[in-house]
């Protein structure tokens, strides 16, 4: 393999969820640049489609295509890939980008809610991962990247439930890695800190919370979905074959803040 090829991911089939704005955007993006044919999964269909014909009109020698879906219901899985066995695609990268969050005090959640984070933030991804293992093992060097976050990892205030799920992602990328090896699978995750998405908006819209975050922040300044896709798109390459089971965090440096 050439240095350039280890660099590129032509031929590769990658399917994003979450797919049709901030992080899942912009990995689908830059998957499409280094040369992946993208699937975008998402559940506002309408948006979706227009996402879909921004990038095919982007990147037009690539296969972009798009179904509308919630991964969080077992048929929409099932129906998702029915979809992709009829379009004769098969995969060699999964982004499991998926996710949602309610803040509140640990007190405050009804049942509903925190078993909806679970349902929408762990068991999609788990059950995505065992759907498209076959496909994924057929090409002997596929890979999986789960998007997971600091609130895995650390205290911070998005809420015990998010925290729970998102440490439950950072354990499943764990053990798939070992236990998908000798398929020849690959299994990665990041970890963000806060990214300027349309979800952050509304809490980085105060200025004193704001500020609070830049003073944990060592870069002093909010995220951008490109630097989480490029970890991404790293983690699916030639290049980092020998990457698995790890966690990057894509975060300025919050993780390591001491005082």
């Amino acid at each position: 393999m050439t240095i350039a090829s280890r660099w590129r991911l032509d031929g590769r089939t990658a399917l994003v969820t979450g797919a049709s704005k901030g992080i899942g955007l912009a990995c689908a993006r830059e998957l499409a640049a280094l040369g992946a044919d993208v699937l975008l999964v998402a559940r506002d269909g309408v948006h979706l489609e227009q996402v879909c014909a921004d990038l095919a009109e982007e990147f037009p020698g690539r296969d972009i295509a798009a179904f509308a879906a919630d991964m969080a219901e077992r048929e929409q899985r099932l129906e998702l890939f029915d979809w992709i066995a009829d379009r004769g695609s098969s995969l060699s990268v999964l982004v499991n980008n998926v996710g949602t969050n309610v803040r509140k005090p640990t007190l405050d959640y009804a049942e509903a809610e925190y078993r909806a984070l679970f349902d929408t933030n762990v068991f999609s991804a788990f059950e995505l991962c065992r759907l498209a293992h076959a496909q994924l093992a057929e090409h002997g060097a596929a890979a999986i990247v789960n998007v997971g976050s600091v609130s895995g990892l650390t205290h911070v205030r998005t809420g015990s439930p998010y925290g729970m799920t998102k440490a439950a992602l950072h354990q499943l990328t764990r053990n798939l890695a070992c236990e998908w090896a000798g398929d020849g699978i690959r299994v990665n995750a990041v970890a963000p800190w806060y990214i300027r998405t349309q979800r952050s908006e509304p809490a980085l819209a105060d200025a004193d919370y704001l500020e609070e975050v830049l003073d944990r922040t060592p870069l002093q300044r909010i995220g951008e979905p490109e630097e989480v896709a490029a970890a991404v798109a790293f983690l699916c390459l030639p290049a980092a074959s020998y990457v698995s089971g790890e966690c990057i965090a894509v975060d300025g440096g919050f993780l390591r803040y001491g005082f």
